[in-house]
């Protein structure tokens, strides 16, 4: 499960579960690498990681930004071991009312964001002989939910996309995988898990809880290390048995 000295990149690390991914993988010894748009969240949170992370300026929606960052990455460490596909956001409405350029917003950026850091990523992984690529997907990749179509929508592409880049990068060494988290509060959806509404949902889990960023930590680092090297075109739930419920 060793990631000391792998040189991983981490999209969406300003905050929430990619700024936890990106302190969890430099506390474990890898050389990582935060990505986003904020770069002033991404600088304090640096800071904090004793050396072992440095900040890149990313939008993952900019074809441009994300190719000048990947490269600097690679051409500062000499080449790329793991990539945490992370960015996205969420509009929350009925579908009637979503504006289309919401629509678009969404789907640049969770789904065609993703594909675009992947192919990147890839891009520099094939001289090293490979690496392992980690997405951020949802369980609403997997089944419905009111008020949330385009970002479902886009979750569900992430879930079929893992399965088509890992078929066809399985061949440079290029593992890719995915997480498909169950509801963990973060500053996206905190207020609505807190409410009674959020209460009420929360019994219906097996477990009885809302996930933490921690119970993220184990599967991250399995995928993203040599003890998952036999892994690929995987989306791994982890949500406390939501999807299992009964109907």
């Amino acid at each position: 499960m060793s990631l000391a000295g792998k040189v991983i990149l981490v999209t969406g690390a300003s905050s929430g579960l990619g700024a936890h991914m990106a302190t969890f993988l430099a506390a474990r010894g890898a050389r990582v690498w935060a990505a986003a748009r904020r770069v002033e969240a991404l600088e304090a949170l640096c800071a904090s990681a004793d050396g072992s992370m440095q900040a890149v300026s990313m939008d993952v929606a900019d074809p441009a930004s994300v190719s000048a960052a990947v490269g600097h990455v690679t051409e500062a460490e000499g080449g790329l071991d793991g990539l945490v596909n992370n960015a996205g956001i969420a509009w929350g409405g009925r579908a009637l009312d979503m504006p289309d350029d919401e629509w678009h917003r969404v789907i640049d950026t969770n789904l065609t964001g993703a594909f675009t850091v992947a192919r990147e990523a890839a891009r520099a992984m094939v001289p090293g002989g490979g690496g392992a690529i980690v997405s951020t997907a949802s369980i609403l990749g997997f089944g419905t939910g009111a008020g949330v179509a385009a970002y479902a929508a886009s979750k569900a592409a992430v879930v079929h996309l893992t399965r088509c880049l890992a078929l066809e990068w399985a061949r440079h060494g290029i593992r890719v995988n995915a997480l498909a988290p169950g509801y963990i509060p973060t500053e996206i959806n905190r207020n609505y898990l807190e409410s009674e509404a959020g209460e009420e949902m929360k019994q219906t889990i097996p477990l009885r809880r809302f996930g933490t960023p921690q119970d993220l930590d184990g599967p991250l680092e399995l995928l993203l290390s040599d003890a998952g090297g036999y892994i690929t075109g995987v989306t791994l739930p982890v949500d406390g048995g939501h999807l299992v419920r009964p109907l």
